[in-house]
């Protein structure tokens, strides 16, 4: 069985795949038909615990270009909210025959325990895990970044596939983020330097363990290290006051804009070429502000845009084996001449 996981799980081969991949969807999608057959007949479930508005929307979107089946279920109004339990909840989507199942859950490590417990037999897919990871964000943001900075800094792969010699900053709430860890992970397996920039009380434990520089000063980094690509975390006050912490990571909003916001004071310290990127939703006038938002300079948007194609590849690649995509009947093209067949290992 194959699963996404984890950007742990991802060697630089398979990244590229996936980033290749979701290249050639991308140009699937300037069609008037935008459908692909590659996917019919497999169902899709996206299963979320949490709520969510751009990730499922995308891995419905996702699908159902490739022509799946998608039954989409969330656990408020569900089975769920009467005590049903994880084991219980899978068990009743593989009578009802998924092929991949797409996962959101408030505890970490849930997608692991469904895909490895023989509870389900298709695809398990990490939409996003407690404070984990969130595979399939870092690798949209990673090919939103290489479709827009690969070669700047003349480092990169000559055939333009990794992120080698980009910098990239990710700034804000690290602790609660299961996207700065699945970013940090990705794009040093892609060869971009990474730091992290936090106020001492949003940097994990361990942190010193991982692939990335760690830093408490926003605007030294901006002005000493010249990042190609900034990314603004949100700062995720439900689960600060979840445990009762109320407002103890930082003094207060103000105090946080002060110290670890994008504004346009600090947009002028980027590079000309810099992007702004934010995987949303975005806290305005928290830790970005509305110039920067919505200055020419922001992805964030496109990422939203990217997120399809991306999902598309990773549905694409863990559901269609070996199979060549059959003869697209709708548009007369051959999606078989547009995607690779080459099989990309996904653990």
């Amino acid at each position: 069985m194959r699963h996404l996981l984890s950007t742990a799980d991802l060697d630089r081969a398979a990244a590229i795949g996936i980033l290749d991949t979701a290249a050639q969807m991308a140009a699937t999608q300037s069609r008037e038909i935008k459908k692909l057959p590659t996917l019919r007949g497999r169902t899709v479930v996206n299963l979320f615990f949490e709520d969510s508005t751009r990730t499922r929307i995308s891995f419905e979107t996702a699908a159902k270009r490739l022509s799946a089946d998608v039954i989409n279920f969330s656990a408020k109004g569900s089975s769920v909210s009467k005590g049903e339990s994880l084991k219980d909840t899978a068990l009743t989507l593989q009578a009802m025959g998924a092929d991949a199942v797409v996962i959101r859950h408030q505890a970490s490590g849930a997608p692991h325990t469904l895909a490895h417990s023989g509870w389900v037999d298709g695809a398990v897919i990490n939409a996003g895990d407690g404070t984990h990871q969130h595979p399939t964000q870092a690798l949209l943001d990673a090919y939103t970044i290489r479709r827009h900075l690969v070669g700047l800094r003349g480092g990169a792969d000559p055939a333009g596939r990794d992120l080698a010699g980009l910098k990239v900053a990710i700034v804000g709430d690290v602790l609660h983020s299961r996207v700065a860890r699945s970013n940090v992970l990705l794009l040093r397996t892609l060869g971009a330097d990474v730091t992290l920039v936090a106020p001492p009380t949003l940097v994990p434990v361990g942190v010193e363990t991982w692939p990335c520089r760690v830093s408490y000063h926003l605007d030294e980094v901006l002005r000493e290290q010249q990042p190609d690509a900034i990314m603004m975390l949100r700062v995720q006050r439900e689960r600060m006051t979840a445990g009762g912490a109320g407002g103890a990571f930082f003094p207060n909003p103000l105090e946080y804009t002060r110290g670890y916001g994008l504004d346009a004071r600090r947009l002028r310290l980027l590079p000309d070429h810099a992007i702004v990127m934010h995987p949303g939703p975005m806290n305005r006038g928290l830790e970005i502000s509305a110039d920067a938002a919505d200055s020419a300079r922001a992805v964030i948007v496109e990422q939203v845009a990217n997120g399809v194609a991306v999902r598309m590849a990773v549905l694409y690649l863990l559901l269609a084996g070996d199979q060549r995509p059959a003869e697209a009947a709708q548009s007369g093209a051959r999606p078989d001449r547009v995607l690779t067949d080459e099989r990309v290992g996904i653990a």
